[in-house]
């Protein structure tokens, strides 16, 4: 898989401690973007999905979970699926931002798109718009962005926004 990093200590993409992993590659390319270095499919550096399973061992450490961010994490779905399972055996959550809605993701036929979201348990999905932003937003940076709770909103057919407990 292609990634434009791994941040081995972050409070700010996800409740808690967590380790982010950054996807290469996006589609969105938002105006203002705040990562705009992993617009390019063809940048960051080339990783094995071991190496980053090794990499999450490594620093588990007082970890509450795993944020997927990017670029657009739903570009390496099959990996990162395999990395989410690997971080749920630890024990860990799983946070994925993304610049598709909910809506696109669910209506995809792509079994490891199905198989990333239904592993993700907060999902924050849209497009980041500036004339949105908003910097007193918990974990996104424009009010069109949402905090979805995806297992109950699988369980429920119905959206569920979600809410630290």
């Amino acid at each position: 898989m292609r990634l434009s990093g791994i941040v081995p200590e972050s409070i700010v993409d996800g409740p808690g401690l967590r380790i982010v992993i950054f996807a290469q590659g996006c589609p969105h390319q938002c105006p203002y973007c705040h990562n705009p270095e992993t617009w390019d499919s063809g940048g960051g550096k080339e990783f094995s999905v071991k190496q980053v399973i090794r990499n999450l061992k490594q620093h588990k450490k007082n970890k509450r979970g795993i944020t997927f961010s990017g670029g657009e994490p739903f570009l390496q779905s099959a990996e990162l699926v395999q990395v989410a399972q690997a971080a749920r055996q630890m024990g860990w959550d799983i946070v994925t931002y993304t610049g598709f809605t909910y809506e696109q993701l669910i209506a995809d036929p792509n079994s490891d798109i199905q198989a990333l979201l239904s592993v993700t348990d907060l999902l924050i999905d849209g497009k980041y718009i500036h004339a949105l932003r908003n910097i007193e937003l918990q974990f996104r940076g424009s009010s069109n962005q949402r905090l979805i709770d995806v297992a109950a909103t699988q369980k429920s057919g119905r959206m569920v926004l979600w809410n630290e407990h």
